[in-house]
């Protein structure tokens, strides 16, 4: 005879589901923290919200507020611009036209900068041709779409090699930007390496009136590939 007790309805239905424990583990463990923070579930859930902001910041996107005229018109005193944290963390690298926010400390001076990518690794970058347009790789580019009325492309005359992994970078309000321009004779010769590079501006969002999306230019797209570039 099989003496061994076999279980009931009762027993089996006493026992706790899989995974129950530690759910009500977790579920106490929530409810000792919100015990001992004062404004208990409210000031859990201002606090997680703050550490999720500070991760989106980080890692994904971060405001950024235009402190100076150097980028106008397009980009105005005040505005406030969303950086795209992402854009080149993939392997893919700032493109000519971009508009990117870095920091220049070392190389502009302390602080994060906006400017436009007018030069990419390997590129020549000459001002000016006969018309007063730069030139990329020996190709003229019409930038009228985005320089501040009623400036050149610029005053002063450059004629530079980009090398690999830096970026040649220029402000749209010409006439008022410090930029790669004003660093030629310094170390680096006013080129910035991509690695400083925080991530490109894509939506300005404030104030609201002005909010818009920012698009890399299209005066560039008939530049050639620097010669020995790779596509």
């Amino acid at each position: 005879m099989d003496t061994e007790a076999q279980p009931t309805e009762r027993d089996r239905s006493s026992r706790p589901a899989p995974g129950a424990a530690e759910g009500r583990s977790r579920f106490a463990l929530v409810s000792r923290i919100t015990q001992q923070l004062p404004g208990g579930r409210i000031s859990l859930a201002l606090l997680l919200c703050l550490v999720l902001l500070l991760l989106i910041s980080t890692f994904v996107v971060r405001p950024f507020l235009i402190p100076s005229g150097s980028m106008e018109n397009g980009l105005r005193i005040g505005d406030r611009v969303l950086v795209n944290r992402l854009a080149y963390r993939f392997g893919a690298e700032p493109r000519r036209g971009d508009v990117v926010v870095f920091d220049g400390t070392g190389y502009f001076g302390d602080g994060d900068y906006i400017k436009r990518v007018v030069g990419v690794g390997g590129d020549h970058v000459v001002c000016c041709d006969k018309k007063g347009r730069v030139e990329v790789n020996g190709r003229s580019v019409d930038e009228s779409g985005f320089l501040y009325p009623g400036d050149s492309p610029s005053s002063v005359p450059f004629d530079v090699e980009v090398p690999d992994g830096d970026l040649f970078l220029l402000g749209d309000h010409r006439s008022v930007s410090s930029d790669s321009r004003d660093h030629l004779g310094s170390p680096g010769g006013g080129m910035i390496p991509v690695e400083v590079v925080l991530g490109r501006a894509d939506w300005i969002i404030w104030p609201a009136g002005h909010a818009t999306r920012l698009s890399r230019s299209a005066a560039y797209a008939r530049v050639p590939a620097a010669e020995g570039a790779h596509g």
